[in-house]
């Protein structure tokens, strides 16, 4: 049975937010993923095997080692989604300069 995670309940965790920070800049393998948490390794494989199946890792095999690095696409999904509530506030904030520029002036 395949079922896919929520992206959104993956991006929550503060742990799998870290993991994509740390392979944003550099494709790792689970074990240096691992290194650079407290938590048990077996732990942090939770936390890449959840990423993978919303599709925000992808897997590229290189011999016997798996390295996992960003799906770039599926991150691109999730940020233009979240480019709408960046629009709202942008808009927010500029009726607020108003507002405020109002009240200086009186």
């Amino acid at each position: 049975m395949n079922l896919r995670r929520d992206v959104f309940q993956a991006l929550a965790d503060p742990t799998r937010r870290s993991i994509l920070l740390l392979l944003a800049s550099q494709s790792m393998t689970a074990g240096a993923i691992a290194s650079n948490f407290d938590s048990a390794r077996p732990t942090v494989s939770k936390h890449i095997q959840i990423l993978s199946e919303c599709d925000l890792l992808k897997k590229d095999r290189k011999g016997r080692e798996i390295y996992y690095e960003i799906n770039v696409t599926k991150m691109k999904i999730v940020d233009d989604w979240m480019n709408q509530f960046r629009t709202i506030w942008q808009n927010r904030f500029n009726n607020l300069d108003q507002v405020l520029l109002t009240i200086k002036k009186k």
